[in-house]
């Protein structure tokens, strides 16, 4: 677009580990001519989410690393300021994969329109984005919750975990937290409303486990793994459903880090 600069958060190397401010650097550059059938989008919130993490790293997951030099990938929601797409209009709302960056230039097919003006545009990237459908579809279609089955969530307090909790609760459960510190935990209880939460750093954390869960745990919903998980899988129930959304207590893949034998209760229950 003419005269119209836009600046940019690119992949400027390859992280080991943990990504660092160092290996990002913001370009400027001008904003590209649209084609038919793409939008223009500002950017007014862009999402930073621990996915991102295997996005940039050299092993491909579910999707291919960002390549050095390239916009770091990563979720929008904004306003379309021009268009070349017939339905979507300069002052639409709409969110998608828009990257780290002021402007971006899309396929319309890639956006999604905001409809809820009367909630913050952010919502579009966290409970009403795909943090939300993660715990929708992560709790409803692999954990199958009932009423009266003790659901027991990890990072609670999280973008995912707090919905999951929360939709555990609308379908009847009793539900239990597991969080970092008593602000969170406090925030489990007050406004997720969760009937029990956890601090994993407050002392003996199966003991607490079998406080809060007398009957064993029928869904688990795991955000985590390493220790927390550990505590939870000998107080899965007969039949329990274990939902794995996320591996956030290891730091690192390589080495691969070992730890108990898990298969004798998958096994048994």
């Amino acid at each position: 677009m003419r005269n119209l600069e836009n600046r940019l958060v690119v992949l400027a190397s390859r992280p080991v580990g943990v990504p660092q401010a160092e290996h990002f650097a913001i370009r400027s550059a001008p904003v590209p001519e649209l084609a038919p059938g793409q939008i223009l989008v500002a950017n007014r919130f862009v999402a930073v989410e621990p996915a991102m993490r295997g996005w940039v790293n050299a092993a491909p997951n579910y999707s291919p690393p960002v390549p050095v030099g390239d916009v770091m990938r990563g979720f929008g929601v904004g306003e379309i300021v021009a268009s070349r797409a017939a339905g979507f209009a300069v002052g639409d709302r709409v969110a998608g994969l828009f990257g780290w960056q002021r402007y971006a230039v899309v396929d319309a097919g890639v956006a999604r329109r905001v409809v809820d003006r009367d909630l913050p545009e952010s919502t579009a990237l966290g409970v009403l984005g795909t943090n939300g459908v993660t715990a929708y579809w992560g709790l409803l279609g692999v954990g199958l919750p009932k009423a009266g089955d003790t659901v027991v969530v990890s990072t609670a307090a999280g973008s995912v975990g707090s919905a999951a909790g929360q939709i555990a609760k609308l379908k009847g459960c009793r539900t239990v937290g597991i969080a970092g510190g008593a602000e969170k935990v406090r925030q489990c209880l007050e406004e997720f409303g969760y009937d029990a939460a956890i601090d994993y750093r407050g002392g003996d954390l199966a003991a607490a486990l079998d406080a809060a869960c007398p009957g064993g745990i029928d869904v688990y919903f795991d955000n985590t793994s390493g220790r927390i998980s550990e505590a939870v899988w000998p107080r899965l129930a007969l039949r329990a459903r274990v939902v794995i959304c996320g591996t956030a207590s290891i730091v690192n893949w390589d080495p691969w880090p070992s730890g108990p034998r898990v298969e004798r209760h998958l096994l048994v229950k």
